[in-house]
Parts: structure tokens; sequence; C-alpha cells
């Protein structure tokens, strides 16, 4: 008798639960917006580096205190580092490793008191990272139009000195962007049609004014104006610094990362997409049709969001304090910042064939465990189908 009211009871209860609308909680309540979100792009063809970075600075003569701080890498939901250690020479200093509170960033921190003659710091670690690929559909790329307090940092835009110039390519773009979404790859066209790469005629520091009047710069100026355009647009972004982890020159590079929902942060390569495309179209080798092929899969590549296996973060943002404080508040760190009794030393550039004096340099060697492909010279990389 009793296993029959209980049955009886079961019946009734699922019947209830029939009546009930069901509610999809995970359909209906969107991912909360949060700076933060960890990375999403697919993961592909892993590479693991033995990296030994070295900054070797040399300071004024009988300069008192010598002050640098140098990025440190950090693990994330796509890159791996392991193995971090540090050395000085000839002196030996311990880092301070801190963290400054707006971004996250971290930096060792070396303080040389009365040093003699060039210092040497050494960083040796192991990396490994991916090729990135977000696959960004621009046409499902969700307007969001009351970011969260929390991006308030990512969509203020630089200071710009001529507004009448810089509305009026906003407002260019706006008319291209009409029938077309998101603006923010329009803002990414504007700049590959206008600007012209240029190993002099650069700021280093990320400065949309710089590139807007110039019309010329390094990657820093393309993607620092790219993300002044973007914020002035609503899209929430950041110049990204890193290390492309093979021999060159100049080893620092940046990219632009833009907050686009579902994706969340997304990373584009304007000037590196820009200087693949001139190659491309000045080579003796290709037909014209397999140049019109290369060049489609090379734009298509940059709108989708790439990140390629040989390059490594270092910093994200622009314009904080450092950690511990500098005598004031940096734009960019690109491979260190030096000060020498309170004094900035001058941000070297080894891509200038016309600099021969240098207050500080990088040396640097990567060995990789396997053979990659370079995503921005190979064009085997490209899916030109």
């Amino acid at each position: 008798m009793f296993q029959h009211r209980s049955l009886f009871h079961l019946f009734v209860l699922l019947f209830i639960l029939t009546l009930i609308p069901c509610t999809n909680i995970s359909a209906e309540t969107p991912s909360p917006l949060k700076p933060d979100t960890p990375y999403t792009a697919k993961k592909s063809e892993p590479v693991t580096h033995d990296v030994e970075f070295s900054i070797i600075v040399t300071p004024p003569y009988h300069c008192k205190s010598l002050k640098v701080w140098v990025p440190v890498p950090q693990s994330d939901a796509v890159q791996e580092i392991e193995d971090s250690h540090f050395t000085t020479f000839p002196v030996n200093v311990n880092p301070q490793i801190s963290s400054e509170p707006v971004y996250g960033n971290r930096f060792a921190y070396f303080e040389f008191h009365n040093p003699h003659g060039a210092q040497i710091i050494t960083h040796r670690f192991q990396a490994k990272a991916w090729n990135l690929n977000w696959q960004l559909e621009p046409e499902t790329v969700e307007t969001v139009s009351n970011w969260p307090d929390q991006f308030s940092l990512y969509l203020t835009p630089q200071n710009i000195q001529d507004q009448q110039q810089f509305q009026q390519v906003l407002k260019q773009i706006g008319k291209e962007t009409q029938s077309k979404s998101p603006g923010l790859i329009q803002a990414m066209n504007w700049i590959d049609q206008n600007l012209t790469y240029d190993h002099i005629n650069a700021s280093l520091q990320a400065d949309a004014n710089h590139a807007l009047s110039q019309r010329r710069g390094h990657c820093s100026d393309y993607h620092g104006l790219c993300a002044t355009m973007g914020r002035a647009m609503g899209y929430p972004t950041r110049v990204t610094y890193g290390l492309g982890l093979y021999p060159k020159n100049s080893p620092s590079h940046c990219k632009l990362e833009a907050f686009l929902p579902p994706y969340g942060w997304v990373s584009f390569d304007i000037s590196e997409t820009q200087k693949l495309v001139k190659a491309i179209q000045s080579s003796s080798d290709l037909t014209t049709q397999q140049k019109q092929n290369f060049t489609t899969a090379a734009r298509q590549r940059l709108r989708s969001g790439f990140r390629e296996n040989s390059w490594l973060l270092l910093t994200k943002g622009t314009d904080y304090e450092l950690a511990p404080p500098a005598s004031k508040p940096v734009r960019i760190i690109r491979t260190a910042y030096v000060e020498a009794d309170g004094i900035a030393l001058p941000e070297p550039d080894p891509a200038n064939i016309n600099k021969r004096e240098f207050s500080w340099m990088t040396s640097h060697r990567y060995t990789a465990d396997k053979a990659f492909k370079k995503p921005f010279k190979d064009l085997s990389t490209l899916n030109s189908d």
C-alpha cells in the first residue's frame, strides 16, 4: 500500500513539472562582460621557445642611481611561461617583482647604486605559444550600449590635438560602416589605406596624434591610432606589446586588441598585414590572380583575428604607473624602461638605420623545439583558395 502511494505521488509531481515553462538559463542569461575574460581563440601549432633575453644599459658618467624596469611575461589561456630566472653582470642585483594595479602588468625592477660601466640584465625563461584564430565573423559582433564601469579604461580615447581632422576621419569611416559591421573593421581599413610604415618617422609610443598628423610610423602608431578610433566609436580597445621570438634587430612588436562580444578580446595586426600585402603586390614570382588571392586571404585573416606562435605578450594597455613607481607614468613599455638619477634614458630604435648611439640595447637568443612558419612572411600560411 505504501509503495502504491509513493508511485502515485511521483506521477503527480512529474505531471506538475510538465506544466512549468522550461527556462534555458545559459541561453537567456548572457555571460557577464568583464575585461579579464580569458581569450577564446582556437589554439593550434604549439611551439615551445627557450628564451635568453639581455638588456645592456650604459649609464651616464658618475651616475649615482640606475633604475631599470623589465616587463615579465605571464601565463594565461594562450601562452605558458616557465623557469623564469634573472641574472645581472657585473654587479649582482636581485630584482623586485611587482604588478602595477591598472592592467596587471608585471615588472622586474633593478636598482644599481653608483654603477661603473655597462650593466647587463639577462632574463632566461621558457615560453609556449600557439597560433591563435578567433574566426571572427563581423556580422555576429554584438552591440553593447552600456559597457560596465570596468571597461572605462578601454573606452577613453587619447586626447587628439587636431579634433577637426579626427572627426572628419570618423565621419568618413561612419559612411563606410552604414552597410557593414563593425565600424572597427572600417577603421582598420582606413589606417591600411592612409598610413605608411616608416622606420625613421615614428613615435615609438603608440601615439595617435603622430599617426594622424604624419600618416606614418611604426606598429605602435598604427595600433595606437586604431585603438583611439575604436574607443571613439564605442569599442573597448588596448595596445599590447610583446616579443617576436626569432632573430630581428628590434625584438619588440605591438598589436591591437578589441573587446568584441561574444568573442571577448581579439588580436589584430594591421601593420604586419599591410607589409605582407605590399610584399605580395610587388612580387615578381606571382601571377595577377595569385596576388589577388593572397591579398584577399591576408586581409581576411586580419579581420577574423589572428596571433602567431612566434609572438609573446609582455604588456597590455597604455598610460600607467610602473611598479614600483618611476619618476613619472609611462605611455607604453616595449622591452624596458630605464632611468638614471631620475631621468629617463632615450628610447632606442634599432630599426632606425640613421641611429648610431644607444643608451641601452637588447640582445636575444631564441631556441624553438620545432621549426615554425612566420605567418607575415610565408605565403603558405595563407588560405588563398
